[in-house]
């Protein structure tokens, strides 16, 4: 793909680590420059957060400071559209000097050129393979990387003890496990399984079989392997009844429905953790890895790097920005409270999430996940699939009818 028709249509971001994505600023040129032996003011930019991720990220960038006391960073945050926001500021030479990069959006990003490679920067001691492989090839293409994950999220099964208990039965470990279970749980205006029904949540499943979502960067979720992998999916909510989407029951996404006890089990991330904790404290639940299917352990992974600008004037000191935030300690404090995964298998294990109660089975995920990335096409390929995904969950279409439209459409417009 172009640079220009990537310029003409801004991507579509995923709002996966639910909330309002935000985040960016200029570099500020009027600074002198680097070995200057003054201070180097350097800009980072990222999308906001809870209150408790902002005071995270805010004691790192302290830490940052108190080790490089030759560097300033200004931390900027945008409160709306942060991809178009910086894009914009990409193509007129304002971008901050260090910036997040969701991998949803990363293909587009390094086929423009705008991202400085990073490898040329890593030490030895930066120990690259300590990273969790699939979330660091999420930012690399030919042989270089130019991004570090600076945390993530898999997808787990969430289970509600108290209905398993009352059902008599045991927490699934294969997709057919499950679909068994869901029956048993489906009562009383609770269903077995809340799910999403978006290609962000379903990529994995489509792919179970062998087939490709994504080929010679075109859709093809019309392949046969990926119909009969979705289709179990679809049975359950229309044939079986024993699962739906949150708005089916009222409920505005999956930790809510679940957090209502209006799902026995749910499929979710990360992210609803500290929801549950906060919002539905009474709730007695617990975890698992996502059950097989067809014999083979499947999850997605989302995730976030730091990034550089390649225009920046002061890349040394991005670096060691770049350096310190995706590094053992600056990792370690931006994760310490669990709101985020870190991206460092060392930082897990020395903070216990590979142990831990709820997020153990999330951690286990990352070795396997398929992480949500995949071309310069995806934005396009998402939405055309979600738009007739959508209408086939809720028993409006038929699926392989409906995805070969889908697959129709998106490929008319991808155009190449």
């Amino acid at each position: 793909m172009k640079t220009k028709k990537w310029l003409a249509t801004f991507g579509v971001m995923s709002m996966l680590f639910g909330g309002v994505l935000a985040g960016c600023g200029g570099s500020d040129s009027s600074s002198d420059g680097e070995g200057s032996g003054d201070q180097v003011e350097i800009t980072l930019a990222g999308w906001g957060g809870n209150p408790s991720e902002t005071k995270l990220l805010r004691e790192a960038l302290d830490s940052f400071e108190e080790k490089h006391p030759n560097i300033k960073v200004k931390h900027e945050v945008i409160s709306d559209q942060y991809m178009d926001v910086i894009k914009t500021r990409l193509i007129g030479n304002e971008a901050p000097d260090v910036f997040y990069l969701d991998a949803f959006e990363a293909p587009a990003l390094i086929e423009t050129g705008v991202l400085e490679p990073l490898d040329d920067y890593v030490t030895d001691e930066f120990d690259v393979d300590d990273f969790e492989k699939p979330l660091l090839e999420a930012f690399q293409k030919d042989g270089k990387t130019y991004g570090f994950p600076k945390d993530y999220s898999t997808l787990a099964l969430f289970y509600n003890k108290k209905m398993f208990e009352e059902a008599g039965v045991e927490v699934p470990t294969t997709w057919e496990e499950m679909r068994e279970a869901s029956k048993a749980l489906t009562k009383d205006g609770v269903v077995g399984l809340g799910v999403a029904p978006e290609l962000a949540r379903m990529y994995y499943i489509a792919e179970s079989l062998g087939g490709e979502v994504v080929k010679d960067d075109k859709a093809n979720f019309a392949d046969k392997k990926v119909v009969e992998a979705l289709q179990p999916i679809i049975d359950q909510r229309n044939v079986d009844k024993t699962a739906a989407q949150p708005s089916d029951v009222g409920a505005n996404w999956g930790g809510e429905m679940f957090g209502q006890e209006k799902a026995a089990m749910v499929i979710e991330g990360n992210w609803a953790i500290p929801f549950l904790e906060d919002t539905f404290p009474s709730v007695e639940y617990g975890t698992a890895e996502i059950p097989t299917i067809n014999g083979e352990k499947g999850t997605m992974a989302y995730t976030v790097s730091y990034v550089m600008n390649a225009a920046s004037e002061k890349k040394e000191a991005s670096w060691e920005l770049i350096e310190y935030l995706t590094g053992p300690e600056g990792m370690e404090i931006w994760t310490s409270k669990g709101y985020a995964l870190p991206t460092r298998k060392s930082v897990a294990e020395k903070l216990g999430f590979d142990q831990d109660e709820y997020r153990a089975p999330l951690v286990a995920g990352a070795s396997y996940a398929t992480v949500w990335a995949n071309g310069v096409n995806l934005p396009t390929i998402m939405n055309n699939f979600n738009n007739q995904f959508v209408s086939v969950f809720l028993g409006q279409k038929q699926l392989e009818k409906a995805l070969k439209e889908a697959e129709e459409q998106a490929n008319k417009e991808i155009g190449e």
